[in-house]
């Protein structure tokens, strides 16, 4: 069944954030790692919009989810076309919101599975430990893997996030979807 979820407002500033009123679910990770797919999977519905090109996220998006919840499409990170200035106005945005949202539930940070771990994810991994961010890790492209190839990813993966909870996601199979809502709501009947 596909939920009911529309599009709110696009934040270019923190001054424009929804107020704080509902649990927020923020999707976050490197340029084309697959989050607007994810979202798009999750909603049933094409309302993030994909691209091949990376940086094409280049504000805070908000879907209202059920009246119950919000969720939270960040910028891609690790966009090097981007103008040096742009980046930093990007990561200025991204730490407010991080930082400020008293109704941030849950931050979900995708990886490429294919790639792992990169510097940048390693950066915002620390990051959202030192500031006591709950996350959880996303494995994105999980269908461009073979059986090997996903054994080796995990353990890779496994290495330098030994237990927290990872979600294994296919935009082409929707594998990943029930466990991503499962997380979702265990959040929101706290």
């Amino acid at each position: 069944m596909r939920p009911q979820a529309r599009f709110l407002l696009t934040a270019v500033d923190a001054s424009q954030f929804p107020p704080p009123r509902l649990p927020e679910f923020a999707f976050l990770g490197r340029s084309n790692v697959g989050k607007s797919t994810l979202l798009n999977c999750l909603l049933g519905q094409k309302l993030a919009h994909t691209s091949s090109t990376p940086g094409r996220t280049q504000a805070i998006n908000f879907f209202e989810v059920e009246g119950r919840i919000l969720f939270v499409d960040l910028p891609g990170y690790g966009y090097a076309e981007a103008p040096k200035a742009v980046q930093r106005g990007w990561r200025k945005l991204i730490e407010s919101y991080l930082l400020d949202r008293e109704s941030l539930a849950l931050c979900f940070v995708l990886l490429d599975a294919r790639r792992g771990w990169m510097e940048s994810d390693l950066q915002l991994r620390d990051w959202l430990e030192f500031h006591r961010k709950p996350y959880a890790v996303v494995a994105t492209k999980s269908d461009k893997l073979n059986r090997k190839e996903m054994n080796e990813s995990q353990k890779a993966i496994r290495a330098l996030y030994p237990d927290g909870e990872l979600i294994w996601f296919s935009g082409l199979t929707g594998q990943g979807v029930k466990e991503i809502w499962q997380t979702i709501w265990k959040r929101t009947t706290r």
